[in-house]
């Protein structure tokens, strides 16, 4: 079982939270009301760097299909090599959802 190194009373009341909204309006709902509108675009901007990296699309092909910058996509590529598996979680859902 995955023991996260952030893991807290405060962040499984937020997860929790999470994991009990059931359509995608209730998240639209949420997200905007938790979060700015520029955390929200970098949070759906980095799971479609992630998406590329995944399917091999180079730096240069991102930065051309993307508002990311090279620092970014940097960033989302160290966490699917040495994070926490999350991204890979999150990419293996949605292929199978399509």
């Amino acid at each position: 079982m995955y023991q996260s190194k952030l893991q807290s009373s405060l962040l499984d009341q937020l997860f929790d939270t999470i994991l009990q909204l059931k359509t995608r309006e209730e998240c639209y709902r949420f997200f905007e009301d938790i979060c700015t509108i520029k955390e929200l675009q970098d949070l759906g901007l980095r799971l479609e760097v992630a998406r590329l990296l995944d399917q091999k699309v180079s730096y240069v092909e991102i930065v051309k299909k993307t508002t990311a910058s090279s620092a970014t996509i940097a960033r989302v590529n160290k966490a699917l090599l040495y994070g926490a598996d999350g991204y890979q979680l999150a990419l293996k859902n949605n292929k199978q959802k399509k």
